[in-house]
């Protein structure tokens, strides 16, 4: 597990989103923390208020490679399978790419309007510190 995912673990979108990555990569690339996991947001040099811009991506053997919000996602999407030539295709056509950010700041700033606040905060299969699974 290569990569730290760092998201709300209260919101629905967040928790359905990392839950379908998790089913999708199974612990190979990455691990995951909720932000209301302080104590370990700690060993990422991770503050609450960093998290108020959205999820974060933190490349465990390089630290100060880090994505965050709209960012964090495309470097995700281009980790997986295909996933380079999609975000760079992506990436590419700039009102695209303008209208994506401005959709994942809305989406941020309204998850719990728009999609729900959980009553118990997720968490993954693959935390960050467990083995890797084969």
């Amino acid at each position: 597990m290569s990569y730290a995912v760092i998201y709300d673990g209260n919101c629905n979108l967040c928790a359905n989103f990392v839950s379908m990555l998790e089913r999708f990569d199974r612990g190979r690339q990455f691990c995951y923390v909720p932000m209301q996991d302080e104590e370990t947001l700690q060993q990422f040099n991770v503050t609450t208020v960093d998290c108020e811009m959205g999820m974060i991506l933190i490349n465990r053997n390089d630290s100060t490679q880090r994505w965050q919000g709209s960012e964090a996602a495309e470097e995700i999407a281009r980790l997986l399978p295909m996933g380079d030539t999609l975000i760079a295709a992506y990436r590419a056509v700039s009102p695209l790419k303008a209208l994506g950010d401005s959709a994942y700041i809305h989406i941020r700033d309204n998850r719990y309007k728009l999609f729900g606040k959980r009553d118990r905060t997720y968490h993954t299969a693959y935390p960050f510190g467990c083995a890797v699974r084969k």
